[in-house]
């Protein structure tokens, strides 16, 4: 075995700026120094052991990152023992047994112990770097998923989720509540109101966190084509199969299926869904024997399912099967105090990507978006803070920055037309009305208004308009 000259792929990557540190424990001498000087030569950190009670003590001082281990060391030592107790230590640690006396037996129990390849000598020095480049590139990759699990579920935690109203915080404690169980959960909310965002918390809040999380629109595919990707299909099952496809349902097992939109589903699919869900098995088109599957199934819909299925349009046991527990998200309109959140959240989010920094919404700015119904919720809110960021010429988002349809779009908040009306008639009459907007709250209508509390104050009493808004005294009880 000739040592050659240093290959192209040095020993680190990108994702792993150090080099990769290797753990070489043979008890031939000339090979592990041949072994050591080859891989060394590839940009590699190496650590050399003759025996298992040397390699241990090293193993403990360094991170290691692979151990070459020969499967027998002289003084009875057994690499596939010192594999074991390696992984004990690190389960991360990649492992590849190298032995002169190959036998199917040991290639399974090396593979068993956790080994990622069997070589054996004399082996081609392409070949070991090979196994050992692939071998590092599967830990970097391992590394790099868990790396992306843990953003995602950090972005997806019930924090990301913005609002302090009550009926968000009555929306966390039932998330909080189920989030670690398989019950089903049906999430019901206007379109925009962030469904799959609270499908995402749940999912990498639960056991299943680790797993796919697969998301299906129901809406967004025709019925034939909604039942081949959700149960799969054989191979010649209908002209262009070609190859057997996993179903969705089997694609993610044990982890969380999401049915978006699930009131739209076709009537004769949803009988077949039903019965997946119930014997947790399905069929694929043209395929005899069933295939099982384990997964978590969450629901969202902007329809009332239980007026859909007395109207005959949703099967009625299918939406007991989904409905163990509801979750309610309410319209933005309904969450006036979490806009200032909202806004200023989505402004951070794309300041940051247009490279733009201390973007804020000026007073009249605010008025707008507080005084707007938003039909299309959060999401229509979110693409009116990116175009407002987009087009703003200044650092301040002021009200002519925003869409044209959130000014005439306004609701209470907007002022009267007040054609004929003096200046002080209609400041008289737009207050009035957003105090009846709100009910009489004068801190909302300050807020809506753009103005200090004790401003408002001195406004309603100088238009004596103590009461407006509020609700009516009921009438005394009359004597009999």
């Amino acid at each position: 075995m000739n040592l050659e000259t240093p290959a192209a792929e040095p020993g680190w990557s990108r994702e792993h700026p150090e080099p990769f540190r290797v753990l070489l424990v043979e008890d031939e001498e000339l090979m592990r120094s041949i072994i050591a000087q080859l891989l060394g030569r590839e940009g590699y950190a190496i650590f050399e052991a003759g025996a298992a009670d040397v390699a241990l003590p090293i193993f403990e001082r360094e991170k290691i990152d692979l151990a070459i281990i020969d499967l027998n060391l002289s003084g009875g030592g057994n690499g596939l023992e010192l594999l074991g107790k390696i992984h004990e230590l690190d389960p991360e640690v990649m492992g590849i047994i190298v032995t002169a006396y190959a036998s199917v037996e040991s290639a399974v129990e090396a593979l068993r112990q956790g080994a990622y390849d069997y070589i054996t000598k004399p082996f081609a020095n392409d070949h070991l770097k090979a196994v050992v480049r692939k071998a590092l590139e599967y830990k970097a990759a391992f590394r790099e998923n868990r790396f992306l699990r843990r953003e995602l579920r950090e972005k997806y935690r019930f924090e990301s989720i913005i609002g302090n109203c009550d009926a968000i915080e009555r929306v966390f404690r039932v998330m909080e509540k189920v989030a670690r169980t398989d019950s089903s959960v049906l999430i019901t909310g206007e379109s925009g109101t962030g469904k799959e965002l609270v499908a995402r918390a749940l999912h990498f809040t639960s056991e299943r966190a680790n797993k796919r999380f697969l998301p299906i629109n129901c809406g967004a595919l025709p019925e034939n084509l909604l039942e081949s990707e959700l149960f799969g299909y054989s191979r010649g099952a209908f002209t262009g199969a070609t190859q057997d496809k996993t179903g969705l349902l089997k694609a993610a097992d044990k982890g969380t299926i999401f049915f978006d939109e699930i009131g739209d589903m076709p009537l004769a699919l949803q009988v077949k869904l039903l019965r997946a869900l119930q014997e947790r098995e399905c069929y694929p088109l043209g395929a005899n024997d069933p295939v099982s599957f384990d997964v978590r199934v969450l629901c969202a819909t902007n329809k009332d399912l239980e007026q859909e299925a007395r109207a005959g349009r949703f099967r009625e046991e299918l939406l007991y099967r989904i409905n163990v527990i509801m979750i309610t998200l309410p319209p933005l309109r309904e969450r006036a105090d979490d806009i200032p959140l909202l806004a200023n959240h989505f402004l951070r989010k794309y300041e940051k990507s247009l490279g733009r920094a201390a973007m804020r919404f000026s007073k009249g700015a605010m008025r707008v978006l507080l005084g707007y119904a938003w039909p299309g919720n959060v999401r229509e809110l979110e693409n009116a803070v990116e175009r407002a960021a987009i087009l703003a010429e200044t650092d301040v988002i002021h009200a002519h920055d925003l869409p044209e349809k959130l000014h005439g779009g306004a609701t209470a908040a907007a002022p009267p037309s007040g054609a004929g009306m003096t200046l002080e008639e209609l400041e008289r009459e737009h207050l009035r009305r957003v105090l009846t907007a709100v009910k009489g709250d004068k801190v909302k209508a300050a807020q809506l208004l753009g103005i200090h509390l004790s401003t408002l104050y001195r406004k309603v009493q100088r238009y004596r308009l103590e009461h407006a808004g509020e609700p009516a005294a009921k009438p005394a009880p009359q004597p009999a």
